[in-house]
């Protein structure tokens, strides 16, 4: 085991000329502080993803504690990373699961059958990490070039905006409410610094909650929030687990997701990597095995599938400490917010309207990230070859173009990532017969 870990020591030094390094631990009371701090930076998403698939964020908040202190673990606790709520099921599982209520926090009654599709994305993650272990990424790096990520996330936010806009749609003052909630966002992404600007999601999303209370309950506009819920909830309690229905088209539409998954990760690690100044390219492999793990076990009791936060990359990049002893507090954190039905109550209070600005916002950032992979790794578009893969996945998964094979539904997202895939290994033949 001394080998799987690496030799723990205490840090010793300042952190603005020195950052605190994966291997080093901080005292106590700083580390509980700094791991509380990276779970709030994940609370938002993570809520706000079980919210749109119908899925119990309770659950959800409590899954990404275990699977953060398992990812610790498998990784020999080498790889900083919060494990949360992935946005790129939330497409693939409304159409799966035919979840029309996505953002009003109605339990979606197809949920087994979308857990059992979370599991097999989890497995088919799993096995590209088992491989990546064995051969390294520069197969990856082949198959899913930055003109082919960078489309593939740019759709997840791009398939889901109809969606969005569909939970106000003909209620005037949901639809006032929903701006102001990105007017709020936006102001803490614009306006502030360092780490509340890292927490907008979550800073945002209350300073909206606080501007709907007065605006509803104290002026008498729209509907009201109602607390009762709050009062009548238990301090403690699990949450409720539900076991997984495997349905072979349900399954299909959602495992490709797996490869919007290790792209994900692939870029974290990277961005980590540059940020501590350590090679993790050696860890990529167990990351992926890690997260495909914990992905499969959260499908397995009913709750969304996991992946790496950017989030959580962003407090680490204001705060310069990249232990991972951190995460593991953090974890904990998350699974005692998880043990209380009280604190999901006041999560279910959240109106709709907040809900679609929130998500109006966190869409809007992944289709821009995608564009971002486009820049930052200088994608050229003179040439005819990365037009057209990029150009062709995008209509195809904004239009939620759904290819059926039979009886089976590969649903507007898979539809364009296994397009994107293809059309770039075909348009390259071209290159090798140069």
């Amino acid at each position: 085991m001394s080998n799987w870990f690496p030799q723990w020591r205490p840090y010793s030094g300042n952190v603005e000329t020195r950052p605190v390094g994966t291997n080093e631990y901080l005292p106590p009371v700083q580390s509980a502080v700094l791991g509380i701090q990276h779970a709030f930076a994940m609370f938002g998403a993570t809520v706000l993803a079980p919210f749109l698939m119908g899925f119990d964020p309770n659950l959800a908040i409590f899954m990404s504690g275990i699977c953060t202190i398992l990812f610790f673990f498998m990784t020999g606790g080498r790889v900083p990373s919060y494990l949360g709520s992935s946005f790129a099921f939330i497409g693939v599982v409304i159409a799966a699961t035919g979840y029309a209520a996505s953002g009003t926090g109605a339990p979606n009654a197809n949920l087994a059958v979308a857990a059992g599709g979370i599991m097999a994305c989890g497995v088919l993650y799993a096995l590209f990490g088992l491989m990546v272990m064995a051969t390294g990424t520069q197969w990856i790096e082949k198959l899913m070039p930055p003109v082919v990520t960078g489309a593939v996330v740019m759709i997840i936010g791009l398939n889901l905006a109809p969606v969005t806009v569909k939970g106000v749609a003909g209620n005037p003052f949901n639809m006032w409410m929903a701006l102001v909630t990105v007017l709020c966002m936006g102001s803490i992404a614009v306006f502030t610094k360092g780490l509340l600007q890292r927490l907008l999601l979550l800073i945002g999303l209350l300073l909206a909650y606080l501007l709907y209370f007065i605006v509803s309950n104290v002026m008498g506009y729209g509907t009201p929030i109602n607390f009762t819920p709050i009062q009548q909830a238990a301090w403690f309690g699990f949450p409720t687990f539900h076991s997984p229905q495997f349905d072979v088209n349900a399954m299909l539409i959602i495992a490709p997701v797996a490869l919007i998954l290790v792209a994900e990760n692939l870029g974290h690690i990277k961005a980590v990597s540059a940020m501590t100044g350590e090679n993790l390219d050696p860890q990529i492999g167990k990351a992926f095995l890690a997260d495909g793990v914990a992905t499969t076990l959260s499908g397995g009791v009913g709750a969304p599938g996991m992946t790496t936060y950017g989030e959580n990359i962003g407090v680490m990049a204001v705060t310069r400490v990249y232990s991972t002893i951190v995460f593991v507090i953090a974890g904990v954190f998350a699974i005692f917010l998880g043990l209380s039905p009280k604190f999901g109550a006041i999560i279910h209070t959240i109106p709709t309207a907040i809900l679609t600005g929130a998500s109006i916002v966190v869409f809007g950032l992944i289709t821009i990230a995608g564009a971002k992979i486009w820049i930052e790794n200088k994608v050229d578009f003179s040439k005819n070859k990365n037009l057209m893969v990029a150009a062709v996945t995008i209509i195809l998964g904004t239009g939620d173009f759904a290819l059926q094979f039979g009886n089976f539904n590969l649903g507007g997202i898979g539809t364009a990532t296994f397009a994107a895939l293809v059309l770039n290994w075909f348009f390259s033949l071209k290159d090798q017969s140069e």
